[in-house]
Formats: structure tokens, C-alpha cells, sequence
């Protein structure tokens, strides 16, 4: 999963995150994010659905104004336009599937 040519751009997405995509017909992406040190999502949204599953580590932040805290085996559904953002642990894994297009491949 982890081949180089599936390396995400990091340069639109949270800072600290790794990324691996897959891509399907329609558009939407399931994508395997790593986070050795750390990082933080500023606030956005999509225009399409975010499902997430925690792996390891810890994610701590606000999706539509409600505090939430996920670690390893929580999983979360974020329906389009709602506005979301958070802190990753060291050590952060998790795997999120796109309604849409959220990330390019680096070249």
C-alpha cells in the first residue's frame, strides 16, 4: 500500500501527514495517512462525505462545533459541507475514504 507511486502531495493537506491514495472510477479516494511527530488539520470542508478509522494514536479535535477525541477503532462519518478540523498524535494511523477527490498524488 505503501508504494511510491501512491505518495500523496502533502502540500494541501494537514502538516505532519503521510498519505498513500487509492483512487476510484467515480473520483473518491481512500486514502492511508501516517503521522510519526505529529501535525494539525486546520479548519475545512469537503464537498463531498469523510469516513475515518483510527488505527493508532489519537486524533483530538472539533467536526461541526462538537469536541471529539478518537483513538485506535473509533471511526467517524463527516457528511459534505460540515466544517472539521484537529491535532494528530505521534504515531498517528488511520485510513479515510472521499465522496471526491482530496488529495493528488506526488510526481
Amino acid at each position: 500500500m505503501r508504494h511510491p507511486q501512491n505518495a500523496v502531495d502533502t502540500g494541501n493537506v494537514a502538516r505532519g501527514l503521510v498519505g498513500y491514495v487509492f483512487e476510484g472510477a467515480d473520483g473518491s479516494q481512500v486514502v492511508l495517512w501516517q503521522c510519526a511527530d505529529g501535525g494539525v488539520s486546520p479548519m475545512h470542508r469537503h464537498d463531498y462525505d469523510e469516513y475515518a478509522v483510527v488505527l493508532s494514536g489519537t486524533f483530538t479535535g472539533t467536526i461541526g462545533g462538537k469536541k471529539v477525541r478518537m483513538k485506535a477503532g473509533d471511526e467517524c462519518f463527516i457528511p459534505a459541507g460540515v466544517p472539521h478540523d484537529g491535532k494528530y498524535s505521534a504515531d498517528y494511523r488511520a485510513i479515510d475514504a472521499f465522496g471526491g477527490p482530496r488529495v493528488k498524488r506526488a510526481r
